[in-house]
């Protein structure tokens, strides 16, 4: 009888989470955008996403995640993107009883680029892209030239290394 309150328990806790689509849209900015230059900007190359969590401490909620947050964050992780295009809003919830929870408003889509502010935006001619595997996206920074040459002579194969390698 004790296994079967136990499996039944642990079976409720597993259903208490899920991941809602809430809409695709064509085109999406919450900033001020000049329709005029809206045919000159270009589509980022990769996909963007934005995230806004609100934590669930025992049964008390730590606040309420918000919509134009998320939107946010997933325009400003692009210099110069004054939009997203082609995207999707997820809203996530899930709950462990009077442990803990989250609620979350995901958004990813492309990013439009206003290539005249990305390049007035832009802090340094050289940019680093890197891969943050705790918030599983890719982080990109500006460096100098030197630190630029010196990472690119760091991860770059030399003629005799790709030899090597297809040897």
């Amino acid at each position: 009888m004790k296994t079967t309150r136990l499996f039944a328990f642990g079976f409720l806790a597993l259903l208490t989470g899920c991941t809602t689509r809430l809409t695709d849209f064509t085109i999406i900015s919450t900033k001020n955008v000049d329709l005029s230059v809206i045919g000159r900007a270009r589509r980022g190359s990769a996909r963007v996403q934005g995230k806004d969590t609100a934590h669930i401490i025992i049964f008390i909620p730590t606040g309420t995640p918000n919509m134009k947050t998320a939107i946010d964050r997933a325009i400003e992780s692009v210099p110069g993107s004054v939009a997203l295009v082609d995207g999707v809003l997820y809203q996530s919830f899930f709950y462990i009883p009077y442990i803990y929870g989250q609620s979350s408003f995901i958004v990813e889509g492309t990013p439009l680029i206003n290539t005249a502010q990305a390049s007035s935006v832009l802090p340094a001619k050289h940019m680093v892209a890197t891969y943050d595997a705790t918030q599983k996206r890719f982080v990109t920074q500006a460096v100098s030239a030197e630190r630029y040459e010196a990472l690119k002579n760091k991860f770059a194969l030399t003629h005799s290394t790709k030899t090597e390698v297809l040897q």
